[in-house]
């Protein structure tokens, strides 16, 4: 009975031997990933922080991966173009994307039609860095403090005017939050982008802005703009004599414009731990580090889990807000 059970087990034993040569295992692709170029889209403009904080990890992230990482910029329809199109990519690992608060938690409560799920199209990679952000005025208008531009909006509700980077960017959100949590009734004006939003308020078209440390310490600096308060919980190391707003009497107003790294959901788990260990390993190498930190940026180290906590932790808080104020882009 034994000698004719062996001959088939020995035949089945073949087969599965043959079998595994020829279908490689998802660890087998992950050892060998990345064998090409892998593309990278950024949607935003070339030029501004967001493709900075890519082009720095990116060129780390090559050195370890040994293969390039070809920064393509989407932007437009605030970052949806982008995000739709990695979220409709192929799930191979050879397609990543930047977002950001925008990206993950504010467009689908501010627009009715968003054309990807940021939950169920994506697997988190690793949060990278954040933008603390400040409350600045054109000298001209005499405000030194958050008190005295909250007062002068309540004397004359409307009459101030502040400018955005865009209409749903973590800067508009995070002034809305500011209106909120004081009663003030300020204007919003949407531009597209810091470059214009940044130029007006230095030509004093319009008094105040949100801005990011990226491109607003230059100008606090050369006296250009006057800094009012951060929206940080503790006061910024380039900024030490600026106050936060909390310490201003202005309760639960820490915002940060911050950006993570997604794949395609259906990635293979082992190609995405790839990532996320590269990913962290790549911020947190000294050159890297200096260079975001010199350019007005937070780096952040976390896994994918975290991130994924971060976004769900952001969206119960900012959706709460959108829903009260009645915010819509539609």
């Amino acid at each position: 009975m034994t000698d004719r059970i062996l001959p088939f087990t020995r035949r089945r034993l073949l087969a599965a031997v043959a079998a595994a040569t020829l279908v490689p295992s998802s660890a087998v692709f992950a050892q060998a990933y990345p064998a090409k170029p892998v593309r990278w889209i950024v949607p935003y403009p070339a030029g501004g922080g967001s493709d900075f904080l890519a082009r720095t990890v990116g060129a780390q992230l090559e050195k370890q991966l040994g293969q390039p990482l070809v920064i393509e910029n989407r932007p437009g329809a605030a970052t949806m173009i982008g995000a739709e199109a990695v979220a409709r990519s192929t799930a191979d690992g050879y397609t990543v994307l930047s977002g950001d608060n925008g990206t993950f938690v504010f467009n689908t409560a501010l627009y009715k039609k968003v054309p990807y799920d940021p939950v169920k199209d994506f697997a988190p990679i690793g949060l990278m860095a954040r933008f603390p952000l400040i409350v600045v005025a054109n000298p001209a208008t005499g405000f030194k403090t958050m008190r005295e531009l909250v007062d002068a909006a309540k004397k004359d509700p409307g009459k101030l005017s502040y400018a955005s980077v865009g209409a749903g960017s973590p800067h508009h959100l995070a002034m809305e939050l500011i209106k909120d949590r004081t009663g003030a009734f300020i204007v919003h004006i949407p531009y597209r982008g810091a470059a214009p939003a940044v130029q007006d308020v230095l030509g004093n078209q319009l008094p105040v802005m949100v801005i990011d440390t990226a491109v607003g310490l230059q100008h606090i600096r050369s006296g250009k703009l006057v800094p009012l308060g951060v929206l940080s919980r503790q006061r910024l190391a380039a900024l030490p004599n600026v106050p936060t707003l909390e310490e201003q009497g202005i309760r639960d107003t820490e915002v940060y414009a911050w950006q993570g790294m997604v794949v395609p959901a259906a990635t293979p788990r082992d190609i995405s731990a790839k990532l996320t260990a590269e990913l962290s390993r790549a911020i947190a190498t000294p050159e890297v580090t200096r260079k975001l930190q010199e350019f007005g940026l937070e780096p952040i180290q976390g896994n994918s889990e975290q991130m994924a906590g971060y976004i769900k932790s952001e969206t119960a808080r900012w959706h709460a807000l959108i829903k009260q104020r009645k915010l819509t882009l539609d």
